[in-house]
C-alpha cells in the first residue's frame, strides 16, 4: 500500500469494515447514523488515498485483496481498542471479551476444547469458533474474520505470526464387517474400488493416502460419502458406511474393542498443525495462545 496504515483516516477505515461486515452500502449507514452518502464519500476517499479499489461493489458487497488488509487493520484496531478500555475501567461491569477462532473439525472434536477450558476464566472471554478445514482456516485470517487460527500452512497471514503446534496422526480404519466384504486381496487395489467416506469435496486425505500405498496418480473409489462433522465422519465409518481416514485419539479406543481394524499399520498419515494469530499485544489473545499451545503439546505428536 502506499500510504502508511497508521494515516488512514479512523472513520474512513471503520466505514469500509462496516460496510464489508453490513454487505450494503446503505445497511452500513443505518449502523454508522450516517446516510449512504456520506458512506459512499468515506470509502471513495479511502480507496484515492490508497492508491487501490478496495470493495468489488456486488450484493453483498465483498473486499478487494488490498481491501482485505484494511478490513484487517480495522478489525485489529478495534481489537486493540476493546483491551484499552477493559484496562482503563471504561468497559462495563463484567462484559466478556470476544476472541474469534478458526479451527478444523478434527481438532475440535478431540483436543481444542480442552485447550479452552484452561483460559483463566478473569477477565472473562466468549469465544467465537469457526469450523473450517486446516488448509483453509488462514484464510479466515487473510480476510480479518478471525483473531487466531489452527492451520496446516507454516506460511504466516501477513500481520500474523505463526507456530508449530505438533502432528495430528490418522489411521485408515474400516469396521471388521466392510473390510471383510470390501477389502480382500491386495489392499492398494481394493481401496479404489470399495466404498469411501470423506469430509467434504476438497477432502483429499483419502486419495492422498491411496496415491501414496499405489505410489500413482489414482485415489481412492468414486463411490464415496460426503460426511462433514467430525463425529459423523467417525460414526460412517465404524457403522461400515466406508472406510475412512480416522485420527488416532478416536480410533485407539474402537481399535482395542474390535469395532475397527487398521487397515495399513505402519502407515499413519502425518498432518503438521500451526498457530497463526495476529499480532497484537492482546491479553485475551496471549492467554488463549498459552492454553491452546500447552494442551497441543500434551495431544499432539511433536
Amino acid at each position: 500500500m502506499k500510504t502508511e496504515l497508521t494515516e488512514l483516516p479512523l472513520d474512513q477505515v471503520r466505514t469500509l469494515l462496516a460496510v464489508v461486515d453490513e454487505g450494503t452500502f446503505d445497511a452500513a449507514a443505518a449502523a454508522l447514523h450516517v446516510t449512504p452518502s456520506a458512506v459512499s464519500q468515506r470509502v471513495k476517499a479511502l480507496e484515492q488515498r490508497t492508491g487501490r479499489v478496495l470493495l468489488v461493489r456486488t450484493k453483498p458487497v465483498r473486499a478487494t485483496e488490498s481491501g482485505e488488509v484494511v478490513v484487517r487493520f480495522a478489525r485489529q484496531l478495534a481489537r486493540l481498542e476493546r483491551d484499552a478500555r477493559a484496562e482503563l475501567g471504561m468497559s462495563a461491569a463484567g462484559e466478556p471479551t470476544r476472541v474469534s477462532i478458526a479451527v478444523n473439525a478434527d481438532s475440535l472434536a478431540t483436543w481444542f476444547l480442552g485447550a479452552l477450558t484452561r483460559v483463566p476464566e478473569e477477565p472473562p472471554l466468549c469465544f467465537e469458533l469457526r469450523r473450517e478445514d486446516e488448509s483453509r482456516t488462514a484464510t479466515l485470517l487473510r480476510e480479518g474474520l478471525v483473531m487466531a487460527a489452527v492451520t496446516s500452512s507454516p506460511d504466516a497471514v501477513a500481520g500474523c505470526s505463526v507456530r508449530p503446534l505438533g502432528r495430528m496422526r490418522y489411521l485408515a480404519a474400516a469396521s471388521p464387517e466392510f473390510a471383510e466384504r470390501h477389502l480382500g486381496g491386495p489392499l492398494r487395489d481394493a481401496l479404489v474400488r470399495a466404498p469411501v467416506v470423506s469430509f467434504d469435496r476438497s477432502d483429499d486425505l483419502q486419495d492422498g493416502f491411496v496415491r501414496r500405498l499405489r505410489r500413482g496418480p489414482t485415489g481412492a473409489s468414486a463411490v464415496r460419502h460426503h460426511v462433514p462433522t467430525s463425529e459423523g465422519f467417525l460414526t460412517s465409518v465404524v457403522a461400515g458406511l466406508g472406510w475412512g481416514m480416522i485420527p488416532e485419539v478416536q480410533a485407539g479406543p474402537l481399535l482395542g474393542e474390535g469395532r475397527l481394524v487398521q487397515l495399513a499399520p505402519g502407515r499413519p498419515v502425518d498432518v503438521p498443525l500451526y498457530w497463526q494469530q495476529w499480532k497484537l499485544d492482546s491479553p485475551a489473545l496471549v492467554a488463549v495462545t498459552e492454553a491452546v499451545t500447552a494442551t497441543a503439546g500434551e495431544a499432539l505428536r511433536r
